[in-house]
């Protein structure tokens, strides 16, 4: 972008990205850390994998979902940037209050604060990123955010119980939120507000004949709903996975950790990465094979990743992980590629944010919720109940992988319909 004589001179987009892609690195570490501690919390507050899939799940998805809709709809017209470092600011707050936590119940609504302030992050960055980068090389810029995904989860499962060793799990929660207040900061004073364009400040249509327009738009149906049950499929063996392999191969929590963020972080990083590139050379053979792309990725990462979870030693898990955490590293940004080539201008972020409320409420909140439910009611040793547990859970995204490849079949004569449509 160049700035005119009548704008302010915006910041460079590859220091915007860097920037961005920090916050998310807090955003997704925070996240991860819980999934790190399920031992040491268990431990400590003498509860069941029930209880953890409600902290991993509900308490911190449910309102987080919620509240980003009203918060993309601000979004859509006011400063992104802003919101994005006052969030940043309050999930770090909270983050700290729950190192504070003294019982499960407090820490349980630390995570409610957490999710809050979280919802205040994705919509409006990728509507600045795509405000920043054009539509050419918004494949690989959302790919580098995806990064923050695995770097995130490297922070939660390595960070976390490795400062918890030297002191106690609550150190890692404080740590953790006082980086994440700095960068807040340094994001606020750096990150110059990108300008609109005409057409996104024309209209803002409401909320429900928004979602009621969008909802009869088969592509961003089926998109949504396909990459929440893939969501669902995923996520779930993301926040257990740790505790799986410290249960099923007798890893102390600080080595099981460590071994599960090696197996699937590389392996994910080349695979995000490389998607990045992928998409954009996909999307000049036309937009469906955005999400063709990602569902052919997505179904082969959930059969590996259910593979792993039957894996018979530690050995296997790790010469699985890999071509798993290639491909699952990077369907998603397929997924959100094709969604940003949907939506127009004038609720980009609005639009974002209904699509992810679906994606989150179905991936976030019910798959660690239903996989430690699942695993408390199967009758055995904690490592099979966990087993069963993901396996009732991770084969939902073949589903989600259907509903990609139909989604893909309408997506430019829907973009075409959106451009123009009243609403």
């Amino acid at each position: 972008m160049v700035a005119t004589p009548d704008a302010p001179r915006l910041t460079n987009k590859w220091v915007v990205l860097a920037i961005l892609l920090c916050v998310a690195l807090v955003n997704y570490g925070d996240r991860y850390l819980l999934a790190g501690l399920v031992e040491p919390i268990k431990a400590d507050f003498k509860v069941s994998d029930s209880f953890m899939g409600l902290l991993m799940g509900p308490a911190f998805a449910l309102l987080y979902s919620i509240v980003a809709i009203p918060i993309a709809r601000y979004a859509d017209r006011a400063s992104r940037i802003a919101i994005v470092c006052a969030g940043c600011a309050i999930w770090s707050a909270f983050t700290i209050l729950s190192g504070m936590a003294t019982g499960p119940w407090m820490l349980a609504l630390a995570r409610v604060g957490v999710g809050v302030g979280e919802a205040t992050f994705q919509a409006p960055a990728y509507s600045i990123l795509t405000a920043y980068f054009a539509a050419h090389q918004r494949g690989r810029a959302f790919a580098v955010m995806t990064l923050a995904v695995y770097f995130g989860q490297y922070l939660g499962y390595r960070a976390g119980p490795e400062i918890a060793a030297s002191s106690d799990w609550r150190a890692a929660f404080e740590a953790m939120g006082i980086v994440g207040i700095v960068l807040a900061g340094l994001a606020f004073v750096i990150v110059r507000e990108p300008p609109r364009t005409v057409g996104e400040r024309v209209e803002h249509p409401r909320l429900v004949p928004l979602f009621a327009r969008l909802w009869r738009t088969l592509s961003f149906r089926w998109m949504a709903l396909g990459m929440a049950l893939s969501t669902l499929s995923g996520l779930s063996f993301g926040m257990w996975g740790p505790a799986l392999f410290a249960r099923a191969y007798g890893l102390p929590i600080t080595d099981a950790n460590a071994t599960f963020s090696l197996a699937f972080g590389m392996p994910g990083l080349v695979g995000t990465l490389l998607f990045g590139f992928l998409a954009d050379r996909m999307a000049k053979r036309g937009p469906q094979w955005l999400l063709y792309l990602a569902a052919g990725a997505s179904f082969s990462a959930t059969l590996l990743i259910l593979a792993v979870t039957w894996a018979p030693s530690v050995a296997v898990a790790q010469m699985l992980a890999i071509p798993s955490g290639l491909l699952g590293g990077g369907w998603s940004v397929g997924v959100m590629s094709a969604l940003q080539y949907l939506l127009p201008d004038r609720f980009r972020a609005t639009g974002t944010a209904l699509a992810l409320l679906l994606i989150n409420l179905i991936g976030y909140v019910l798959g660690p919720l239903l996989a430690g439910n699942i695993s408390d009611l199967v009758d055995g040793t904690p490592a099979y109940s966990l087993r069963v547990g993901l396996s009732c859970i991770i084969p939902t995204g073949l589903v989600g992988v259907w509903l990609m490849v139909k989604g893909g079949k309408s997506l430019a004569a829907d973009r075409d319909r959106l451009s123009t449509a009243t609403i």
